[in-house]
Formats: structure tokens, sequence, C-alpha cells
């Protein structure tokens, strides 16, 4: 065979994988509204950076008439890019192959690439689009999810992970992405579920779509599933790219800072017209947040799930931080279930990866109510606690208006390590609002008045003055300063540079024990 023949053959062979499952799979992949796996990587990637790895591999199953059927790639694309020139490994399903469908050496491709990840300290992306388990192979295709497990859990808070589901993803396949640290939907063409409509239609007779069992909109809203959602994979791809700017490359780097312009104004004088000064009144703090972070540097994380707590990314002079904050106008703010795992989840992320966190707390407290308290209220709300009190980041505390009850310790008070916590002049910081306060501490006095409820009205003022101001938990030092809201980005960029080298030990342990 001459040099010619050799190289012919070797791009003929390159050219039959990059076709993947054919002409045919393909146009019916687009006109599903989908893209191929390596149209995605290509929109994902900076131009011209994707260098592909084991493009060649190929099943070894012989039972089910698989040994006379070949499949390109084995249904998955794997390799490493660069994105804004920063490497990140990934792979990508090939739905024109079997159905993307993972069997043995499908889930040798991926983990081969994760453990490059790992071992190199980059991102890793998935992009999700596979109808499951190879069934043909049987029994390995199980183990090779496991193989795939075990890195997701074992490499978690090594190296930022991302899943974008782009396509079906069911049964065991799932459980991939839920481990992960942020995982991407788009809008009508991905699912998620463990058991799919016609499974749960035979088991218990309930008939639901495929998009209304597990869609975009439910796990961005209902489960908390899914972190962001886009109409297109476009959008989505793109949004994946923006998470990355705020992201370092593993735990051992902080997020990389942008220049900013130092002659810039901090002053932010309009901040004191964002929060009624009454405290029954509600507002969006998603406008404090654009007050006080550099301009349009937010990011949210999981906006439409829990929308009681707002979290996501954003840069405070060029710095990023994550942010957590209770929003007063869902819930008055109060904390419940699922706004007690959101905020855990997010603030356990900012702890592993070196973000620091800055908390803006206007809260009642704990969410009332049966259902909740039969939903385990207790266990979850207990993972707030755990999760600022075992992070090691610099944590800042911002009060602006009221701090109640448990959730004021839970929400990064001083007692539970918070580094600085500032409070605005209207701040209330009590065990509970003058309202209920009065109605316990002088319920004899009021029952036996002549008129109880002038009496009544009289002791919530009275606890109003004594309690609904920062300056009691000021004096016993768990503010540490009350400052002018105007004031407020200028204080934060001033503790964000003097908490820069923060150095905090715990007791050796293996780990904790979240009460999960």
């Amino acid at each position: 065979m001459d040099h010619f023949s050799v190289m012919d053959e070797l791009y003929d062979k390159k050219r039959e994988v990059e076709l993947g499952g054919g002409d045919e799979k393909i146009d019916k992949q687009h006109e599903r509204g989908k893209l191929t796996a390596r149209e995605r990587i290509d929109l994902l990637l900076d131009e011209g950076t994707f260098i592909e790895l084991n493009p060649f591999i190929e099943h070894r199953c012989t039972d089910f008439g698989l040994d006379a059927m070949k499949a390109p790639g084995e249904g998955v694309v794997t390799g490493f890019g660069k994105i804004h020139g920063r490497p990140v490994y990934l792979f990508a399903q090939d739905f024109t192959v079997f159905g993307g469908a993972l069997g043995e050496m499908h889930a040798h491709k991926i983990a081969a690439v994760m453990d490059l990840a790992a071992k190199n300290g980059t991102p890793f992306i998935g992009l999700n689009d596979s109808g499951g388990a190879r069934i043909q192979e049987g029994v390995v295709s199980l183990d090779g999810y496991g193989q795939i497990f075990y890195r997701n859990s074992i490499y978690s808070g090594v190296i930022p992970q991302i899943s974008v589901i782009l396509g079906p993803c069911a049964g065991g396949a799932v459980y991939s992405p839920a481990i992960t640290d942020f995982v991407f939907m788009v809008e009508e063409t991905s699912q998620m579920f463990i058991t799919g409509p016609k499974v749960i239609e035979t088991v218990t007779g309930e008939k639901i779509s495929s998009e209304d069992l597990g869609g975009a909109k439910v796990h961005t809203s209902k489960s908390g599933n899914a972190h962001f959602m886009g109409s297109t994979e476009a959008e989505v791809l793109q949004q994946v790219r923006t998470l990355l700017h705020y992201l370092p490359q593993n735990n051992q780097e902080k997020p990389q800072a942008l220049p900013v312009d130092h002659e810039a104004s901090d002053d932010r004088p309009h901040l004191v017209d964002q929060v009624p000064f009454d405290s029954t009144k509600p507002y969006d703090v998603r406008k404090v947040i654009a007050e006080v972070v550099d301009e349009a540097s937010f990011f949210e994380v999981h906006a439409n799930f829990a929308r009681n707590i707002v979290v996501g990314f954003a840069r405070i002079k060029g710095e990023v931080v994550g942010l957590v904050c209770n929003q007063p106008k869902v819930m008055a703010g109060g904390l419940d279930i699922d706004s007690s795992d959101k905020a855990s989840r997010f603030i356990r992320f900012c702890d592993s990866f070196n973000i620091p966190l800055i908390t803006f707390e206007d809260v009642t407290g704990f969410f009332p109510g049966i259902k909740q308290e039969h939903g385990g209220i207790i266990r979850h709300g207990a993972k707030i606690l755990y999760a600022y009190s075992e992070a090691t980041v610099p944590k800042i505390t911002v009060i602006t208006r009221k701090a109640y009850g448990g959730a004021y310790v839970a929400l990064n008070s001083k007692s539970i390590g918070a580094d600085l916590v500032f409070a605005w002049p209207n701040a209330e910081i009590a065990v509970m609002g003058p309202q209920g306060a009065a109605n316990i501490i002088f319920a004899r006095e009021i029952a036996q008045s002549d008129n109880p409820e002038a009496t009544r009205q009289a002791k919530i003022d009275e606890y109003r003055t004594k309690f609904a101001n920062p300056y009691v938990a000021a004096s016993r030092g768990m503010v540490d300063d009350v400052i002018d809201p105007r004031d407020t980005r200028t204080k934060l960029i001033a503790a964000l540079d003097m908490l820069r080298t923060k150095k905090e030990d715990r007791p050796w342990k293996k780990h904790g024990n979240i009460p999960l």
C-alpha cells in the first residue's frame, strides 16, 4: 500500500466518523429542531479550537445483530477546546448513531475525557442527547453509567461540571446531570425523567405528555432539577459560555477579575429609594442588586425556581461574587423548603470554587404551615445553616430591612461565621416581628386591659422602638457597622479587598454529614 493510499484511508475513516449516522438521520435530527453533536460543539467552543479524542473507538457487542452494525464514533463525540480562550473538556452525544444510546465503549470515551479534565483542572461540559442505555449490550451499559456517575461525584467540587440537556434524558441517564453543578435545558426539545409517560400510564394510570412531565419549564420552575432554560439550542449554548465567564478553572484557582474604571464613582444615591422603610411593603431585590454590582453583570441562577430567594453571580469592581438575596415580593421573602435547597446548593458551589458570598437579607422567618412542617422544613432549613457555617470563602451580609428569628441566624449571621455584617439604619433585628412579639410578651396585660386593642398597639410600638432597629445588635457586636444605604457598594468593595487574603481552617474530617 503506497503513501497516498494510507493517507486516503485515514481521511475516509475520519469522514465516516464525522458523518455519524449519515445524511438521512442528520436530516431527521434537524427536522426535530435539533442540531447535530458537531454543530453544537462548533457553537459552544471558540472557533477552530476543538480537538477530538478517540474518534475510532468501536463497540464490542455481537449480540442481537450488533456484530453487523457499525456505530461511527460510538454515538458520542469527545475532546477538548476553548471557551473565552480557556480550555474545557466535553462530550456531545450523537443522536444520529443508535439514538445516542450509551454502551460500554460510549461510556469509556466519556470517562476517559472526564479523567483528562480532572487531571488538567479544567471545566467539564456534557451535551446530552440520548435514548438511554443501549439495551442490546445489557449490563455493561449500566456499568458504563456507573463509571460516569462515580466520576461526577468524585470530581464534584474539584472542577466545575455543566450538563446541557438537548434531547431526551431518561432513566438512569438523568443522574449524571443531577450530580453536576449546573443543568441547562431547551424548551420543547429536551426532557428529563426517570420513567417516561408510557410507563407512568401503565403503572399508575396517569396520562401526561413528555414535555409536561419533564420539559424545561417543569424542571426550571417546579422540580428545580434544572437551573437555566432557553428557547433555542444556540441561546442555551451561549448561556453556558456566559456562565463560564464567572467560574474559575478548578478549585485551586479564583475566578478571573475583569479590568475596571477606577475613576468611576461607586456612590449609589438611588439605593435609598429601592427599599421601602415600611417593612410591610414589597419590593424587587433585583433592583437593589442592580444598584450594587457592576453594570449588567448580574447572572441569575435558578431564576424561575423558589422565587422567594434570588441567587446568582455578579461582579463588584471587576471581582466575581455569589449573591444570596431574599425576595420580599414573593412570599414576603420567607424561607421555605425549595428556597432552602436552592440557596444551600449555590452557597456550597461558591465555597467549592473560591467565590466570595454576599447575602442581602430581608427575611420574616421560615415559612409556616403544615405542608412545610410535614415536608421537612426543619431538615431543609438546616441545610442553609450548614452551608454557611462550613463555607470558608469571604462571607458578607447586608441586612436591608427585616431579620427575624432562626432565619436571621441561618442567613450568614456573625454567630455562624460571617466575616462582616452591615445593616441599613431601618433594619429590624429581633426574635420575631413586633406584632407577634407583643402578643406573646404582653398577652396578660393586653387581656386584662380596659381597651385591649389600644394596649396591644402601645405594646407593639414599645417593642418596635426597642428592637426594630440595628443598634441593639450592633451594641453586642452582631452587626459590624450601620451604614447609609447609598454607601453599600463602597463598603462592599472595601470589605472584599480586606478579605482577599482570608484563610480559615476547619477540623480534619473526611466530610461532614449535611442534613440531606
